[in-house]
């Protein structure tokens, strides 16, 4: 089968967000920078101990992992140069179900990588914790056999091509148990479900295993 999505996402050219303005700091005074650098070290001195504990905190404040692969909830959606809505727009998921790799956290906002390796920010209710994959994305052609067991020698259900988005139900033993579905331009849709090599997707991490 062939690859379900052409195009995924649409790139943006990256403007800068902000410009910091050294004439406008100097016009509001040094007054209030000399005061901000006090507090600064005021906190540092008073509350030294609880910095690390705290910076971890600040840094991933789901509580989960990092890193972890999640999956795009919908479409369409705008993958940004940082975690707001003020910040320029990087580039667009046209498709849902994109896997994503979860790199930071900043309060709600989630940095991620995508498969091309390019990293964003995206808002944390866009995001799904539902596993999805991509076959062999680091290949230009040849197939992935989706096996109707996990082995080697299990019969071929379907051949999947490079870039070919599976959901992903588990994984263990270093296989996955995926689902595959097409969307021909005539007929009707069908769904093939089977295992693919752990070694094959882009999507989960080596040796990773979940249910």
């Amino acid at each position: 089968m062939k690859k379900n999505c052409t195009s995924c996402k649409a790139m943006f050219a990256i403007q800068p967000a902000f410009r910091l303005s050294f004439s406008a700091l100097f016009r509001n005074g040094l007054t209030r920078l000399g005061q901000a650098l006090r507090l600064v070290v005021f906190v540092t001195l008073v509350f030294g101990f609880a910095a690390p504990v705290a910076a971890q905190s600040a840094s991933n404040p789901s509580g989960l992992p990092l890193p972890r692969f999640a999956s795009t909830r919908s479409e369409p959606i705008n993958v940004r140069v940082g975690p707001g809505t003020r910040y320029d727009i990087s580039w667009v998921y046209v498709k849902s179900g994109q896997p994503v790799e979860i790199i930071n956290e900043f309060d709600t906002w989630r940095k991620i990588r995508d498969v091309d390796g390019e990293e964003g920010w995206i808002h944390q209710n866009l995001l799904s914790g539902r596993r999805t994959g991509l076959i062999t994305p680091w290949r230009e052609s040849g197939q992935v056999a989706l096996r109707a067991q996990q082995s080697e020698n299990a019969g071929v259900r379907a051949w999947l091509t490079p870039h070919y988005l599976v959901e992903i139900d588990n994984c263990r033993d270093l296989w996955c148990a995926v689902k595959a579905e097409t969307n021909p331009a005539e007929g009707r849709p069908r769904s093939y479900t089977g295992y693919v090599a752990q070694t094959d997707l882009w999507g989960v991490y080596p040796g990773e295993e979940f249910n």
